[in-house]
């Protein structure tokens, strides 16, 4: 019999195939969607002891309403835009985001080893810290969100399946493959964009 924490890990996947598809198609919708899995996943996270895991949620949901009104109210190439056209990572920003990572990475890795029992401080942190910055590109609509996406779910995906969050884990899977996926149709949406302001 399934209890309240399977079930969750299930409706948490299905909100995360709706959420992964409508970012793979650039949907605006994903941040509505990206409002309602981290109600979900609070509670999973929590049950499995990935405590970076459940505070990061509150983050995904301030980013999911940043993310909405960025990409509908951002800078736009054309007063008739419906929303913000998708740019590369500026090189300007590389350095900092690195450095912003790793400080995220280490804080959070000191927290969940000194205050919590989490049994994986290292790989929990690791994975929310970069997370927090392919959340932060996703909103900008960069490209190469989706290079830190790949890396992320590989890693998670692994780390669930440690932790036997096992649709979660399959789900993970399933978001690295569309992540590339979602990379190179970026890309061509960007170059068609492009090629019509021109």
């Amino acid at each position: 019999m399934f209890d309240t924490y399977q079930i969750l890990d299930v409706v948490g996947t299905i909100i995360g195939l709706i959420y992964i598809y409508q970012e793979y198609k650039a949907s605006i919708w994903l941040w509505l969607t990206g409002i309602i899995m981290p109600l979900v996943y609070t509670f999973v996270y929590y049950e499995a002891g990935l405590y970076a895991d459940f505070g990061m949620q509150i983050y995904y949901t301030l980013a999911a309403i940043y993310g909405f009104l960025y990409w509908k109210f951002g800078k736009k190439k054309r007063n008739d835009d419906e929303e913000i056209p998708i740019t590369h990572f500026p090189k300007k920003l590389v350095l900092p985001s690195v450095l912003v990572f790793i400080v995220l990475w280490g804080t959070l890795y000191l927290i969940l080893s000194k205050f919590t029992n989490s049994t994986v401080p290292v790989l929990d942190s690791f994975g929310n810290s970069l997370s927090f910055i392919g959340l932060w590109a996703l909103a900008k609509k960069y490209l190469e969100q989706w290079l830190i996406w790949i890396v992320v779910d590989v890693e998670l995906a692994g780390l669930y399946v440690y932790k036997n969050i096992p649709f979660t884990a399959g789900l993970y899977t399933f978001y690295t493959i569309i992540a590339i996926a979602g990379y190179y149709k970026w890309k061509r949406m960007m170059k068609k964009e492009r090629e019509t302001m021109a």
